[in-house]
């Protein structure tokens, strides 16, 4: 019996505060997404210490960089803060830095998601629009303070990863988000875009390492039937190929 795959989810992350401990959680989504998927989730905390996190990677056959409500911090990135913009917990985005740095450079598989590709896309040498709807001529509504479920059809690059998780027929996604990918990094190319021309999906475009983000939620409420297929092909990516067993020629009897 081959063993299911090992999948690092990164978490969220909210600082001590003045009536509350510091806290972690993990939404439901993204275990149950992996479980269902064939692999054994594994809940990665924030740590500190880079041979600690070396060693926890090691034992993983894959990773999911998670997404978040907030944001990477802008001021960072090199902007003045939009007063949209709402930076996550520096320990967060440190801990996001440092792990997805670690696992590309392990070449493990990897899926993010939401601000899991903008982080991936940045630490690789690509640029971010800090607010889609001012930055980009045309643009759509990404994210809608009203309605939480909101969706728009995605352009796939024919012969990418991403379109092969998906195939042929209208494809739609949920949006949550006002941060988007502007310039990609050489590292990756784009496999899938919104209708204004907005970046929805990246991929390295190596058939040996998957390592593809994307912008919509595959594993929120909110998610498809065929979102499913994007934890499917990350975790067939994951597991590792069934061991050949050589017959030995049978000697013939003198």
């Amino acid at each position: 019996m081959s063993k299911k795959p090992l999948i690092g989810i990164t978490g969220d992350f909210r600082p001590e505060q003045k009536e509350s401990q510091a806290l972690s959680w993990f939404f439901t989504g993204y275990y149950d997404s992996v479980t269902d998927a064939g692999g054994i989730p594994v809940m990665m905390p924030p740590l500190a210490d880079d041979d600690d996190l070396k060693q926890f990677l090691e034992q993983l056959d894959g990773l999911i960089l998670s997404g978040c409500a907030l944001d990477l911090d802008p001021i960072r990135l090199g902007f003045e803060k939009h007063p949209a913009s709402r930076a996550m917990p520096l320990r967060r985005e440190d801990f996001d830095r440092r792990v997805c740095t670690m696992a590309m450079e392990m070449k493990m598989p990897l899926l993010a998601i939401g601000s899991g590709m903008q982080l991936m896309n940045v630490i690789s040498g690509g640029t971010l629009h800090q607010h889609v709807t001012e930055d980009v001529p045309g643009a759509m509504y990404h994210r809608d303070g009203v309605e939480a479920n909101l969706r728009h059809i995605i352009n796939i690059e024919p012969g990418t990863r991403v379109d092969k998780m998906y195939g042929p027929g209208e494809i739609r996604v949920n949006s949550q988000h006002h941060m988007s990918v502007k310039y990609v990094s050489k590292m990756f190319t784009v496999s899938a875009t919104a209708p204004d021309g907005v970046i929805e999906a990246i991929e390295v475009p190596d058939e040996d390492w998957f390592c593809v983000g994307v912008q919509w939620h595959p594993q929120n409420h909110s998610a498809s039937a065929l979102d499913m297929q994007v934890f499917e092909n990350f975790l067939s990516a994951c597991e590792e190929p069934e061991p050949q067993i050589l017959q030995m020629p049978v000697r013939k009897a003198a």
